[in-house]
């Protein structure tokens, strides 16, 4: 199995993804490409005591450190 095999098997599932930057983000996967880019649906993360929410959200695939 190679790593692009495992994210079509995520496709349309609820993924966690940790960032370069420390933040975690929560949503649904609809898309990726090879470079590891991703489109997350109903995306969510914490911001202090708020959680913030987007009905799309575009991650670029260099900030990706992993995808759960």
């Amino acid at each position: 199995m190679k790593p692009l095999d495992v994210l079509s098997d995520l496709l349309d599932n609820q993924v966690m993804v940790r960032l370069k930057n420390g933040m975690v983000i929560t949503g649904k996967l609809k898309a990726f490409d090879i470079h590891i880019n991703l489109v997350l649906e109903d995306a969510s993360f914490q911001d202090g005591d708020v959680e913030k929410k987007f009905k799309h959200m575009f991650l670029r695939g260099d900030m990706v450190i992993f995808i759960s």
